[in-house]
């Protein structure tokens, strides 16, 4: 079979820091070529992959204030989609851009959906001949006709148990009123613990007046956006993560990386987190701030070998794999140029 990886390019595959499509995109290729699979990876030209790799852009748009993503994004679907033909079928892993070039796809289309970022992108999706993958139940939209869905997998040799934990609690993601930062802050305080936080500044004013003022570099530290080494070694070192989101996430990588750290989660009862988070077992979901302070200290008594070996066992990147691959079957089992 071969398999053509359409890729984000904000940032490189694997990412250095921050990118969790492209981290979930190097997964799977990586872990498809291991299986036999012919695969191209579409991404930036210094990704690292075990798949042929074909770039238009050398390095990620997010890096470069000066280059334009949108134009660089037209340009990688453009010089991807022209190759389609060689391949079985293209899977998209880039939003909505594709999809709008469905016909000059020479290969079924699989578009696995990382997310809406707002409704007025769904025209693009519905006018699509593709196999849509969703990455939870909860993030289905009512009206797309979807062949599965694949949570999302992590590397598990990369994010190694600690058995121990410590005493700080820790936030991890963008720096975002979505993602409940200022109130991870409340609850750490009124839990009576230390907090950290890790994560790029997505929006500097609420950064600049929710977040700053109580980064002490004691009680609320701040390290920024951190690499993959230094992602396990801060996650496995919490405990336990809080996960206040504000908005319907559709899934949340950084909740299983704690999670096959062996670390907790308390998790505002949203979106995909019923989905993730396994109740009393991996962590406990809440309603509000109060329940979440109250929920720390049950939490951080869960048992963290225990949590390791679920998060595992439903996480680790050679199922989503298995998953992808079945995908892929039922897919080309359909026939017709687009599935």
């Amino acid at each position: 079979m071969r398999v053509a990886l359409l890729g984000p390019i904000a940032w490189r595959t694997p990412p250095e820091h921050y990118g969790p499509w492209e981290q979930v995109t190097g997964l799977l290729a990586d872990g498809l070529v291991e299986r036999g699979v012919d695969v191209t990876l579409f991404a930036t030209g210094d990704s690292r992959t075990t798949a042929e790799l074909d770039a238009v852009l050398p390095h990620g748009y997010a890096e470069h204030p000066d280059v334009d993503g949108r134009v660089w994004e037209a340009l990688h679907v453009s010089h991807a989609l022209a190759r389609s033909a060689e391949f079985d079928l293209v899977h998209s892993h880039l939003d909505w851009l594709p999809l709008c070039f469905w016909q000059h796809a020479d290969a079924p289309l699989v578009s696995t959906v990382h997310g809406f970022s707002s409704p007025a992108i769904l025209p693009a999706y519905r006018a699509a001949r593709a196999a849509y993958v969703s990455i939870s139940d909860a993030d289905r939209a009512p009206d797309l006709d979807y062949v599965a869905t694949v949570h999302h997998g992590v590397d598990v040799a990369g994010l190694p148990f600690d058995r121990q934990g410590g005493e700080a609690l820790v936030s991890f993601g963008r720096i975002h009123p979505d993602k409940g930062t200022a109130e991870a802050i409340a609850i750490a305080r009124k839990a009576g613990r230390p907090l950290v936080l890790c994560g790029i500044v997505q929006d500097q004013r609420y950064f600049e007046e929710e977040v700053a003022p109580h980064i002490d570099g004691h009680d609320v530290v701040h390290l920024g956006s951190v690499g993959p080494q230094e992602r396990a070694r801060v996650l496995g070192a919490a405990a336990a993560l809080l996960h206040p989101i504000a908005f319907d996430e559709p899934f949340g990588l950084s909740v299983v990386e704690a999670m096959v750290c062996g670390t907790p989660v308390v998790a505002y009862r949203r979106g995909s987190m019923p989905e993730v988070v396994d109740e009393g077992l991996t962590g406990l979901l809440v309603e509000g701030l109060d329940e979440a302070v109250a929920a720390v200290e049950r939490a951080v008594l869960l048992d963290r070998a225990r949590c390791r070996e679920v998060a595992v066992r439903r996480f680790d990147s050679a199922r989503m794999v298995d998953d992808y691959l079945q995908v892929y079957a039922a897919v080309l089992a359909r026939g017709g140029r687009h599935g």
